[in-house]
């Protein structure tokens, strides 16, 4: 029985994705701003609206946008007073990623995590500081 159960848990693993089991498929990223209070719209990079609302507030992202593909976001900010500002929320490759060399295995490197996006990643934090309007 224990043989049995080791011998499962270790099929988990090698049949799995490192990123995806340790980061998910999405992302979280808090969205701040001087000032606070500015709206915002977050499109994806196909330029569909996914978030908006009013700084500061955590918005869920998705990692990835098609197999390879980390996704992109594009965030326009305005407030009363201040000139508009564009922020490019891109993402850069999760270090998580690099355990399926010795965890995942081929089948999570090059399926698994790409497919789930969990290849990808995002800083937690998006700060940007809006120019007073002259």
């Amino acid at each position: 029985m224990f043989v049995r159960s080791i011998s499962v848990l270790c099929m988990a693993v090698i049949l799995s994705g490192c990123a995806t089991i340790i980061s998910g498929t999405t992302d979280k990223a808090t969205i701040n701003s001087a000032p606070i209070g500015a709206t915002f719209i977050m499109k994806d990079q196909n330029g569909k609206p996914v978030n908006n609302g009013t700084t500061p507030m955590t918005v869920l992202l998705e990692r990835g946008e098609f197999i390879f593909d980390g996704q992109t976001y594009t965030i326009d900010f305005s407030a009363p007073g201040y000139l508009s500002q564009t922020y490019i929320l891109d993402s850069t490759l999760n270090p998580w990623y690099l355990g399926n060399i010795l965890f995942g295995g081929a089948l999570g490197m090059l399926i698994i995590d790409p497919a789930t996006g969990a290849m990808w990643d995002f800083p937690s934090d998006v700060n940007v500081t809006l120019t007073k309007a002259e």
